[in-house]
């Protein structure tokens, strides 16, 4: 019986997605007006491509994004949902869903009232934010409908694993010729670089794992021939990127970045052996000289000591944001279901700051992503929010459980520590406002989803049984 052939997305599209990822965190995390409308309009032309050549029938959706359509569909309600913050209300509706949101509007349009108002208190921001939303959404969907091969998998994922080297090195680099000073790679703060290095690293642990053998050496000549290849193969290179990205990460002097990583490489270690069937002792192994190599050995040369130092001395007398934390939870109370509007933390928070933050009229974000997330968007926002990554983990924990492929349980492991670190990380830092942070947390998201549909092996054209699924999910 003859079979279509599955049409794939153009290699060009690919390679263009592939640029994309490295160029993410090079203009300063893309954290500026350029450089973010090069990004946007980037990922919109991609979509806009992927999309054409759908409607002309080249492009067959696979099973990775057939099989992620609670995501997808969370996703289109987000969307829908920021997009209608935008739409205006009749003012008496307005009043009866959100009146602290009425009342801003009666205040700003003084001394006439508006017939028609929106939930959004400031249109000019709350655009910016919202096509940042939907390059976001975008680029996830891209995530899914691109990397549909075996083969594009593991490239696009080695690509993030590279840029995040890249920016090790430059960060390191820097760091050690300014003594004193903490790395920060091209980004401006050093808590942004810490967490695209905390992602960058969950996904090469993630390929490392994915690359695991579990063969056992029988006798002397194997084990020669295997020390040999762990040495001269791309394991060790691969090993060898990770310790330098550690060392960046150690050398950023980011207390949470830090601690993000450790916390969610032990919270990923721990999962991934309890859930793996079929962990082997290499695996074991593997996530023991992690922790043990990593935080004693590299730490303690490269200054890990300093972290530890800063964590310390670090009291609610000497920091600002738990004070920041408490007017912003009082913004929340003033929009409790629908927020102020995605985008406008900036020109409401003064508003409930007090003489604790002096600086409330520059401040731009919470140094919390929940908090600011739940300000501007409300309840209903964060609940999207929430089922978005709630369900993204899940299929991830869902893929290390079922499936046995070595390529499904390396991508569910990075998508369980990436996501578990910027969980972690986001209490005290705004990384998901950050561009290039909250396009590689995208793509963190994407992997769990990729980890538990991509399309199985042919069992019965696979000499090596333990590449295959075992049969379940």
């Amino acid at each position: 019986m003859s079979t279509r052939r599955k049409r794939h997305a153009p290699t060009v599209a690919f390679a263009a997605y592939l640029l994309l990822i490295l160029w993410l965190p090079l203009p300063f995390g893309s954290n500026r007006p350029v450089a973010w409308g090069v990004a946007e309009l980037w990922v919109f032309a991609l979509s806009i491509a992927w999309l054409g050549q759908y409607f002309r029938g080249k492009i067959d959706p696979g099973p990775i994004l057939r099989g992620a359509w609670p995501v997808l569909l969370c996703l289109s309600l987000w969307l829908t949902y920021v997009w209608l913050q935008r739409l205006p209300l009749p003012i008496a509706w307005l009043a009866a869903i959100s009146p602290e949101t009425a009342r801003a509007h009666a205040l700003a349009a003084h001394p006439d009232t508006p017939a028609f108002a929106p939930l959004m208190l400031d249109l000019h921001g709350g655009l910016h934010a919202t096509l940042k939303s939907t390059a976001y959404v975008l680029f996830f969907f891209l995530t899914l409908a691109l990397l549909e091969t075996r083969q594009r998998i593991r490239i696009a994922a080695y690509t993030l694993v590279i840029s995040g080297l890249v920016q090790a090195v430059y960060g390191g680099v820097s760091a050690l010729e300014m003594a004193g000073e903490p790395a920060r790679g091209t980004f401006v703060n050093r808590n942004h670089f810490a967490g695209y290095l905390e992602m960058c690293l969950a996904v090469g642990l993630g390929m490392l794992i994915a690359n695991l053998t579990g063969r056992k050496a029988h006798n002397l000549r194997q084990f020669l021939r295997d020390a040999a290849e762990l040495m001269l193969g791309p394991r060790m290179r691969l090993r060898l990127a990770l310790v330098c990205m550690v060392i960046g990460l150690v050398l950023s002097r980011s207390r949470m970045g830090n601690t993000a990583f450790f916390s969610s490489l032990l919270v990923a270690g721990v999962i991934g052996l309890a859930f793996s069937r079929r962990a082997t002792r290499s695996m074991v192994i593997l996530i023991t000289s992690l922790i043990v190599i990593d935080i004693v050995i590299i730490g303690s040369y490269f200054g890990a000591s300093q972290v530890v130092e800063r964590i310390e001395k670090t009291t609610l007398a000497t920091e600002d944001r738990d004070d920041v934390a408490g007017h912003t939870l009082e913004m929340w109370k003033a929009f409790p279901v629908f927020g102020s509007g995605l985008g406008s933390y900036h020109v409401v928070f003064p508003r409930f700051s007090g003489p604790d933050v002096p600086f409330a009229f520059t401040l731009t974000h919470a140094h919390n992503d929940y908090l600011q997330f739940l300000a501007e968007t409300g309840v209903v926002g964060i609940l999207l929010l929430g089922a978005i990554v709630g369900l993204s983990l899940f299929a991830a924990l869902r893929a290390q459980y079922l499936r046995g492929d070595p390529l499904a349980r390396g991508l569910a492991f990075g998508a369980v520590m990436g996501i578990s670190a910027m969980l972690i990380h986001s209490t005290t830092d705004f990384n998901l406002q950050i561009p290039s942070n909250a396009m590689t947390f995208m793509f963190i998201l994407a992997l769990g989803w990729i980890a538990l549909n991509f399309e199985r092996r042919n069992h019965s054209s696979s000499r090596n049984l333990r590449d295959d699924d075992d049969g379940a999910g």
